[in-house]
């Protein structure tokens, strides 16, 4: 079924003339949220491979993506952990080899907001004006006791002054939310969404929260369901996609992982299913008037 929103892949589409796919890489980093310098364990949603279980080498992702999309070119997405929580030379090194391979057209690099140092954003600055670049942020939620509930370890302040930096220099940003976070009701998720799309954001990533085995949150509410029927999530993430001015890219509506670590909601793979029931929900409002600006 036909997106009835504005796709990172159409912007890219558009940009290149070609398909762009993302090379999921596991740039071998941790998190100060794990290594003991805020926390240990990371926040209580994170699997043990930092939300990246699909992340590998450069090699074996190119050798995979391109038997399915031979004519592609690729962003090298360093996804797993904290990818700015390293020294300065350490970046360096792992982010000039990724351009270096052919076919990469540029960068993406998923980070804390409070990862990022002036160094760091220096470097950050020059490779924007160098190469096609994004920088994305694990925000989750605006709400402090949320926050704190999830043992994400940095205040809103935080992210907002990252948001500042990263925009002043230039560089697109990608805010990621999670939907379904333990004692948040819908009116506070889509205050998160309302709060993000005023700032100046390139894109936006919805994830529908997945109790996954190893994770912090699995230990303590093993019980714990984010949504429970598809339904209710479906109803959420068109009503966020309807809060998203049209200029903001919209990188993912929902949030899958490995079966065999997936514990709530038992129906959260079945991806195809949500994409195209979101989508439904969204060209019946758009068919009702309810649609503006897409």
């Amino acid at each position: 079924m036909q997106n009835q929103f504005y796709t990172i892949g159409t912007f890219l589409q558009e940009r290149f003339g070609v398909r762009v796919v993302k090379l999921s890489i596991d740039g071998g980093f941790t998190c100060p949220n794990r290594d003991g310098s805020l926390s240990w364990g990371g926040c209580s949603f994170c699997s043990p491979h930092g939300s990246g279980e699909l992340a590998s080498s450069i090699p074996d992702q190119i050798r995979l993506l391109s038997e399915k999309w031979p004519d592609s070119r690729y962003l090298a997405y360093f996804q797993c952990h904290t990818n700015t929580y390293a020294p300065l030379a350490v970046l360096k090194e792992k982010f000039e080899a990724a351009l270096s391979w052919p076919g990469v057209v540029g960068l993406v690099v998923a980070t804390r907001p409070d990862c990022l140092p002036d160094e760091v954003l220096d470097y950050l600055e020059e490779l924007n004006q160098r190469t096609f670049l994004w920088v994305e942020l694990g925000l989750q939620t605006i709400h402090e006791g949320t926050a704190d509930r999830i043992n994400r370890c940095y205040p809103l302040p935080v992210y907002d002054d990252a948001v500042k930096n990263l925009a002043s220099r230039g560089i697109r940003i990608v805010t990621h939310l999670i939907f379904g976070l333990p004692g948040e009701t819908r009116e506070q998720m889509l205050q998160s969404v309302d709060y993000v799309c005023d700032g100046p954001i390139f894109g936006i990533k919805f994830h529908m929260l997945n109790l996954v085995r190893g994770s912090a949150l699995a230990e303590t509410v093993p019980d714990y369901v984010s949504f429970q029927n598809m339904e209710d999530y479906v109803d959420l993430a068109a009503e966020a996609i309807l809060r998203v001015p049209p200029g903001i890219t919209i990188h993912r509506i929902t949030g899958d992982v490995p079966r065999k670590l997936l514990i709530s909601p038992e129906w959260s793979y079945q991806k195809r299913t949500i994409l195209n029931s979101i989508n439904k929900r969204l060209a019946e409002k758009k068919k009702n008037g309810g649609l503006v600006g897409y």
